[in-house]
């Protein structure tokens, strides 16, 4: 099987989970998507696993997770952290990927749709979670919201953020950039760590609205749920940066 792999795991190699929200936003994450879970013994799949930080804390909430990721070097640190929870790891594209079971829920979480940068691959991909799904099944996806990252911009096509870190000297400084019509956002991120290292890597994103993957689901069999601006299920506000949208497969 050939595995088309866009380069994302290679740039943030070793450094991905530094770059990713405190363990407190994880817990969160995790702790919401535990509570979404329609039934956990009819089992988990992530769609973009990556190294494992949402799938290993979640499996001792909900039982063993599949995590399907296209990027062998972020599989390689999932094996690392094989101890940490109870994971099995598959190598494949989220837009083909034809498991031999459905789940209870499905999850693609931290803008691994928006990371496709075609529609029609974003809907494939959709396609793929909703043929992985047993009736009465969810799938939840949290990705960029494009009328926020807009606005982050503040009318600049070009802008640049500082985040700085708890520990001394250490930070994140990202530089984004809006191309097509605001529909494409490309962000370079240099992590400044306090010894005078750094690291950089550029990720390209294909923003969307709750309704466009709302049509996604539609074409895929799927009944939209909810939309909200975080995993707290606050409302769905256009400023938000980042949105979660619910969905399940009719019994």
């Amino acid at each position: 099987m050939t595995v088309e792999d866009i380069g994302y795991g290679g740039q943030f190699r070793g450094w991905y989970d530094r770059i990713l929200p405190s363990a407190a936003a994880t817990r969160a994450t995790v702790d919401a998507v535990a509570r979404f879970h329609p039934d956990p013994t009819w089992g988990t799949l992530e769609f973009g696993v990556g190294t494992g930080r949402i799938a290993l804390p979640l499996s001792h909430r909900v039982g063993p997770v599949v995590g399907v990721d296209s990027s062998q070097e972020m599989l390689a640190a999932l094996e690392k952290k094989a101890g940490e929870g109870e994971v099995t790891a598959e190598l494949g594209d989220i837009r083909t990927y034809r498991g031999d079971r459905e789940y209870g829920l499905v999850y693609c979480v931290c803008s691994t749709l928006s990371l496709i940068l075609d529609p029609a691959g974003q809907e494939d991909a959709i396609a793929r979670a909703a043929e992985h799904l047993r009736p009465g099944g969810r799938l939840l996806v949290e990705t960029h919201n494009r009328p926020g990252i807009v606005d982050l911009h503040q009318g600049l096509t070009r802008t640049t953020m500082f985040v700085p870190y708890p520990e001394r000297d250490t930070g994140l400084q990202l530089h984004a950039t809006l191309l097509a019509h605001n529909r494409i956002w490309q962000v370079s991120t240099m992590l400044f760590e306090a010894d005078g290292t750094h690291r950089i890597g550029t990720e390209t994103a294909r923003l969307l609205t709750p309704g466009e993957v709302d049509g996604y689901a539609r074409d895929a069999g799927l009944r939209p749920e909810g939309h909200y601006s975080d995993w707290q299920r606050t409302d769905y506000v256009p400023e938000a940066g980042l949105f979660v949208a619910t969905y399940t497969k009719p019994a």
